[in-house]
């Protein structure tokens, strides 16, 4: 809306009423308004309501358009603005301009920002000695330091984060009420007078003399193993240069070879680890600090030891984004392994209680402070692909920002998400609020952190869900979790999403589109409709609806769950599936069968009669045979282990591929056995498994393209959205999309929440709310 001079004689001053949604509290926004509005000579206030910023300004028409231009063009660094509205108002001859008091009343729909790194500016407030917050583990303004996981409730004011327990001080409160200073109404605002303090404990509790960062960095240097509070929970760290201190940590956390996060100190220090290009550096760099999956250089040497990633070819990394953690790496300037504050398959330990209860066996010693955590919440986890991010979890400094999408929830929804790497989504008009990483639903205290954290961000954005959607497997306890929610509301309706088509669903929430494509939805298990387990998936869906057109030939899964575990199981499934009673006389099946001894005659036998065997068309199952048979490895200490190991040493350089048949029908039948016999063949041949893993890629890829075009013929479409866990695999996902891109398709990929589970609930919101409007 433009503003024009008034046609009526009289002063020549209008009124304005604006009111603008999206991140705009919290990051300095009223301020920003206020010192604009006053260079501006314009009267008037701006305060915070539940739904955002509103402000009242009244003087020159002229002014008052470059007050409204600037809303968006110019706002503060952390500010998002999404919707900026303007209605005239009777001028009522104002002329000072002021920050009005929060209104708390009324419904909520403001957004909240996610917690931000520390800024330039405190940085270099916190290296000057003659600063008052010198060396101040906790230092914050309105451009950084912690949002989300301090907030409460809405409106975003002190009072409503756990800083309400520290009382200003005077030089504190001064900056907090100037609305010139940059910490005006910075809502963590403290200094080492009045704010948070840091203590230095021993395993058993005792705090220890000295300054707690010289003495942690002191332990660590010595071997030692330190849990540090950050900004969403605890860290569990050590020296990533000591193996038997890494070992150690290892052993204690029964983590046994999952990859561990590295800290460094600056981008300097990756690059001394890592091969860094452009697009790893503004990963890095971002205001989210992820940790980010770098290939590593060859001469990383005694810099990290082997025990930190092993078998991977590349590093996590992430550099300090709270104050604390600069003390840190400062103190202690060689990498540091920093890694979840929690034993496996158990969410991070946020609590100070609960750390040191359930950590005191892991720890040696602790770094804590006592500002409390509201919601406890996880690093983020991204790759590059192709030049830009591919996110593997959404979490710390991304959550809770919602997705704005190009279409309304005609309803309030709540989608419970998947069994593993599980979020939650929030559905509210344009916006899907989707949660911080919660884990893998497998336990009680899991499934609590699920709960708290459905209930802290339905009343955080006001959602009343009439709608709450589930996956089609039963024994999910997220499913469950919902048929309870149905339960106790009988005015919410339960909504069930096939796993598959929400992974296709959540690629195009995420590229703001709504189909018809071609899905391919390639992951480890997943229900189908027909009561098998799916897989390897080639859909023709939209947000609406889908049908199959395609899929991995199905195989028994001997063992059921165990085979997860026990990769050579589906090896031993595929050779009897591919050779019968006739398997091939090669070295790679005397091996297995030598290293199996009588149980791998024990499963193909159960596998061939169907004993607790269920049928799948996996694709993620299809690469742990393949791996398995070429002697990466028989069994798994994490979900997908053998799959990442056999992607992480292929040759990039091969362009060899193998072929698997397409049979006709409805849906096409994709022989993936033909890929395994292919890996039987060439491993038999003395072929280096670098070079079979290539082949192993790009034959899968080129078959996804193959099944894309004989998809083409019949629906005409030529655009393709890759999802699924499987599509976490860089090199996959390069050769389809080079593969496809050359055969004349679109293709879309992930670029804001992760191809695997973790985006799975967006994907059942968007399926909902795209049944809801056509209602």
């Amino acid at each position: 809306m433009r503003i024009a001079a008034p046609h009526e004689p009289g002063p020549e001053k209008t009124r304005i009423l604006v009111r603008v949604q999206g991140v705009v509290q919290g990051v300095g926004y009223r301020p920003f308004v206020y010192g604009l509005a006053c260079r501006l000579g314009l009267g008037g206030f701006v305060g915070n309501d539940g739904r955002g910023v509103v402000i009242e300004a009244e003087g020159d028409p002229g002014a008052l358009n470059r007050l409204v231009d600037a809303l968006t063009g110019q706002a503060p660094p952390l500010a998002r603005v999404e919707r900026v509205d303007v209605a005239p108002l009777a001028p009522l001859g104002q002329t000072g301009f002021s920050i009005s008091a929060s209104e708390r009343s009324g419904p909520r729909t403001v957004l909240v920002a996610p917690d931000t790194a520390t800024c330039a500016a405190c940085l270099s407030e916190m290296a000057d000695p003659a600063d008052r917050r010198h060396a101040y583990a906790f230092t914050n303004c309105t451009d950084c330091g912690p949002r989300y996981s301090i907030v409460r409730e809405l409106p975003y004011d002190r009072r409503g984060t756990t800083m309400a327990a520290f009382t200003l001080c005077g030089p504190c409160e001064r900056e907090y009420e100037d609305p010139l200073d940059r910490r005006f109404h910075a809502q963590p605002v403290c200094c080492p007078e009045c704010g948070p303090r840091l203590r230095l404990r021993s395993g058993d509790g005792t705090e220890l003399p000295g300054d707690p960062v010289k003495g942690a960095a002191e332990l660590l240097a010595g071997g030692s193993i330190v849990a540090i509070k950050g900004l969403g929970g605890y860290h569990l760290a050590v020296a990533a240069a000591d193996e038997t201190a890494v070992r150690t940590l290892r052993h204690r956390k029964h983590r046994e070879e999952r990859p561990l996060a590295l800290m460094v100190a600056d981008v300097a220090a990756a690059r001394r680890l890592c091969e860094v290009d452009g697009a790893g550096e503004s990963l890095l760099i971002d205001a989210a600090r992820p940790i980010v999956l770098l290939e590593r250089r060859h001469e990383t040497g005694a810099a990290v030891a082997p025990s930190v990633a092993p078998g991977q070819r590349s590093l996590g990394v992430m550099l300090p984004y709270t104050p604390l953690h600069h003390l840190l790496t400062a103190a202690h300037p060689d990498p540091l392994v920093m890694t979840s504050g929690n034993l496996s398959d158990e969410p991070i330990a946020y609590r100070d209680d609960d750390a040191l209860r359930r950590l005191a066996g892991v720890a040696d010693a602790f770094l804590v402070h006592d500002r409390a955590i509201h919601t406890r919440i996880d690093d983020s986890v991204l790759r590059v692909s192709r030049g830009a991010a591919l996110p593997i979890r959404r979490s710390r400094g991304y959550a809770p920002a919602p997705l704005t999408l190009p279409w309304g929830f005609p309803r309030d929804v709540l989608a419970c998400g998947p069994e593993l790497k599980n979020t939650f989504c929030l559905g509210r008009d344009r916006h899907a609020f989707l949660s911080h990483h919660i884990g893998d639903l497998e336990n009680h205290e899991t499934l609590r952190s699920f709960a708290e954290g459905v209930e802290h961000m339905r009343k955080l954005f006001s959602v009343t869900p009439r709608a709450v959607v589930h996956d089609l497997h039963p024994e999910y306890l997220s499913t469950k979790y919902a048929l309870d929610y149905g339960d106790l509301d009988e005015e919410v309706e339960l909504v069930a999403v096939q796993h598959h088509h929400a992974h296709i669903a959540a690629c195009l929430a995420d590229n703001e589109t709504a189909g018809p494509v071609i899905g391919v939805a390639f992951d480890g298990l997943g229900m189908g409709d027909d009561g098998t387990l799916w897989g390897g998936e080639f859909l023709v869906a939209d947000l609406a609806g889908y049908t199959r057109a395609a899929h991995l030939a199905t195989v028994p899964m001997p063992g059921g769950a165990r085979a997860v575990r026990e990769p050579w199981r589906m090896g031993a499934a595929y050779l009897d599936a591919v050779f019968g009673s006739e398997w091939p006389d090669v070295a790679p099946v005397r091996a297995m069968a030598a290293r199996r001894g009588e149980r791998f005659g024990q499963v193909v036998a159960a596998a061939r009669a169907g004993l607790n065997a269920p049928l799948t068309s996996s694709a993620g199952r299809l690469f742990d045979a393949a791996a398995a048979l070429a002697g990466v490895r028989d069994v798994v200490s994490y979900e997908g282990q053998a799959a990442v190991e056999f992607e992480q040493m292929a040759d990039r350089s091969e362009c060899g591929c193998y072929v698997a048949r397409i049979e006709s029908g409805a849906p096409l039948v994709v022989q993936g056995g033909d890929l395994v016999e292919s890996v039987l063949t060439d491993v038999g041949a003395g072929v280096p498994t670098p070079v079979v893993a290539a082949r192993f890629h790009n034959g899968l890829a080129a078959t996804v393209v193959e099944v894309c075009e004989l998809i083409r013929r019949d629906t005409a479409l030529d655009t393709v959205a890759l999802s699924g866990g499987v599509f976490q695999n860089v090199l996959l996902v390069e050769r389809c999309v080079t593969g496809l891109e050359a055969a004349g398709f679109s293709v879309l990929t992930h670029r804001r929440v992760p191809p695997n589970d973790g985006g799975i609930s967006l994907g059942q919101a968007a399926v909902c709310g795209a049944r809801d409007r056509l209602r």
